[in-house]
């Protein structure tokens, strides 16, 4: 064999060996790929991942792979690196039929709202929407999409599109429902959620909601007893206890909202949520309304371990800091009912030897008709009577309440009236008893008072 033979053969050998190496890789990533998918639907998925992370490194860029990858990781609970494939996926596969595309988005859209991206959840949603129109659900969730977004208009078109679908899509009815509430469209709201009850009644969520538009219109007994069947829900007892709470609060049943806004503090799962924040600043309140000031102090000391810039705790905590130290000042802000008043008593005796002639108990704490201890009887003095209020509410004396004074002052022919208040004025009822027969004393000038009658 000479050398050009030789030569050729050699060429021909290397030839072929080239082409079986290019059929044996064209048949071999297909049968790879193929082993990926076996392993999935054998429920191996640890081998799965490993033999597309062997794909991979080899062609980046095949997103078929990427897909299978994602679902082996979806399949082990690691949403977080499903999501990474599926948006590479997203971004670049074309769908030509090996992605199986509706069950793909549904799928990203699922991941998109897991990790908070609603913008792109809702992209997701309105592809699935010309896909899919006669889907009730992907309306609904475009709504939710869109209402965590901020857009409430449209929202609320894809919730009522959602309904108009399917008319017993409850959770559609809920969703609208309370987005009507939301924006103060109290009868619509109402109608909605009664429908969702309706259509579902073992739903106990829904009553949050009613109970939650009862409450708007002021019908807190109905409202109450929604909260109550809402109780039932894991989910929202806490904050359907809160919400009875705050019924019983406007209607003054202070004892009863104490109890809820305790239960509510006691079936807390974080300390420091929200939900839990204002239960304790709630039953706070309870507390400082029936003086029971120790209690609202370990309430507000507890709030602001997690959060010291929650509401006005921080300036609660600061205007009780003295009754630590100022006996006579706790006992004005902590008795109970008679022996405030006997304090009261004493006051105007010592402090100003003023002999009360009348003495009634009032919400905001006493009122005292007095005249002045005159011991020259022998004089025909005429009696003049002083008006004296003394408050103790957690909230500063408005103006219209030092109106009223001045006027029975007048109508009554009184000579003057006093007003003592632990948590001072507010300043137009400052600005109004200016020139008027009537003194205003905040907590300042009544402890001066307190210690000048010995308390």
């Amino acid at each position: 064999m000479n050398v050009v033979t030789t030569a050729i053969v050699a060429f021909l050998v290397a030839v072929i060996i080239i082409a079986l190496i290019f059929i044996v890789k064209s048949f071999a990533a297909p049968k790879k790929l193929g082993s990926v998918q076996k392993f999935i639907k054998e429920g191996k998925f640890q081998a799965a991942e490993k033999a597309a992370r062997s794909l991979l490194s080899k062609n980046p860029r095949d997103y078929l792979t990427h897909y299978w990858l994602g679902r082996a990781y979806l399949a082990q609970k690691k949403d977080e690196l499903a999501f990474m494939e599926f948006k590479t996926v997203n971004e670049n596969a074309v769908f030509n039929g090996d992605i199986p595309e509706v069950s793909f988005r549904h799928t990203m859209a699922q991941l998109y709202q897991k990790f908070n991206d609603n913008t792109n959840a809702l992209k997701e949603y309105l592809l699935l929407i010309k896909r899919e129109p006669d889907n009730a659900e992907n309306y609904y969730n475009a709504g939710i999409c869109s209402e965590r977004d901020n857009q409430m208009n449209n929202a609320m078109v894809m919730y009522q599109k959602a309904i108009a679908l399917n008319k017993r899509h409850t959770k559609a009815h809920t969703a609208l429902g309370y987005l009507m509430l939301r924006h103060e469209q109290f009868e619509d709201a109402l109608s909605e959620i009664k429908l969702a009850i309706k259509l579902d009644p073992d739903e106990f969520s829904n009553y949050y909601y009613l109970g939650k538009v009862l409450k708007e219109q002021n019908d807190f007994s109905g409202a109450v007893k929604a909260f109550e069947k809402s109780e039932r829900s894991n989910e929202f007892r806490q904050r359907a206890l809160i919400e009875k709470g705050s019924c019983y609060m406007a209607t003054d049943q202070t004892a009863s909202a104490q109890e809820n806004f305790q239960r509510a503090v006691q079936c807390s799962k974080d300390d420091s949520s929200q939900e839990t924040l204002y239960a304790r600043y709630f039953l706070a309140d309870c507390y400082e309304k029936s003086h029971n000031i120790d209690k609202a102090v370990e309430q507000w000391n507890k709030i602001i371990q997690y959060n010291k810039r929650f509401r006005d705790v921080m300036s609660k905590l600061e205007e009780y800091r003295d009754i630590q130290t100022n006996d006579g000042l706790k006992e004005y802000l902590t008795s109970s009912q008679q022996p405030f008043i006997d304090l009261c008593t004493k006051m105007v005796e010592k402090a100003y030897s003023f002999i009360p002639q009348k003495v009634e108990a009032r919400p905001y704490g006493c009122r005292l008709l007095c005249t002045e201890d005159n011991k020259d009887t022998w004089k025909n003095v005429r009696k003049q009577f002083f008006l004296i209020e003394f408050h103790r509410d957690s909230d500063a004396v408005e103006e219209n309440k030092v109106r009223q004074v001045v006027e029975e002052i007048k109508t009554q022919g009184y000579y003057k009236g006093m007003i003592f208040s632990s948590s001072g004025f507010s300043n137009l009822a400052a600005q109004f008893a200016e020139g008027r027969p009537v003194t205003l004393i905040n907590r300042e000038k009544l402890e001066i008072v307190l210690t000048k009658a010995g308390i």
